[in-house]
């Protein structure tokens, strides 16, 4: 169970942000520094207790803006091996110290615990409150049997999100660029084995749902 401390963090999660997402080949600001807001998110728990995990969903407001982006994170107490990369920066933190800030998509407690929420294994958590479940945050599944994070392949991103593999060819693809389902009914797309919707909010405080990750088999059309 992750427990929500009320104290501070510096620098702020948005200003680690705010100098990280230029970086990203899924940046779409044209401004070197996007001006960013909070819209919304959820957490999950590491069953062993040691990693935060965090998906937050900020939007550039910025003139380039507004841009959605869903931005998991992970954060460690120290150094994760081999993933330099992936790092978003450290910040103190009022209570933990040091934090070291992670790209979730590249760190595989993240990976596996989406995976299970996807699967029904694993419930989202209030972004805010301590031991609070999101019964807004739906995951589905109608593949057979369990999937788990292929360990031997590093995830991948490209111009519109980040795709996890899973054996056989299965991808588990998070959606780093978030738009309203048109409906208001997040639709995961034809051939899809699974998916995790949620809700966030537009600029002017619109609710809406989107699609954050979708579970494709190895049968999945290119393009």
């Amino acid at each position: 169970m992750a427990v929500i401390h009320k104290t501070f963090v510096k620098p702020t999660k948005l200003e680690l942000l705010t100098s990280w997402l230029p970086s990203r080949p899924w940046y779409r600001g044209a401004a070197a520094a996007p001006d960013l807001a909070k819209a919304g998110g959820f957490r999950l728990d590491d069953p062993d207790g040691a990693v935060g995990m965090e998906f937050m969903v900020v939007t550039d407001v910025s003139a380039s803006g507004p841009t959605t982006y869903l931005v998991p994170l992970t954060y460690r107490g120290g150094p994760l091996d081999g993933a330099e990369h992936a790092l978003v920066g450290t910040m103190e933190h009022g209570v933990l110290g040091r934090r070291w800030v992670y790209d979730g998509c590249h760190d595989p407690v993240l990976g596996a615990q989406l995976l299970a929420l996807v699967q029904g294994a694993a419930q989202a958590q209030d972004q805010n409150l301590t031991d609070t479940p999101d019964p807004t945050v739906i995951g589905s599944y109608t593949g057979e049997g369990p999937l788990a994070i292929d360990p031997a392949q590093a995830p991948a991103d490209d111009r519109d999100g980040t795709e996890l593999p899973l054996p056989q060819g299965a991808t588990l693809r998070l959606h780093r660029i978030l738009r309203p389902a048109p409906d208001g009914t997040p639709v995961a797309p034809q051939g899809a084995i699974g998916h995790v919707a949620a809700p966030y909010h537009l600029p002017d405080g619109t609710r809406v749902q989107g699609l954050f990750a979708v579970l494709h088999t190895g049968l999945r059309a290119q393009g």
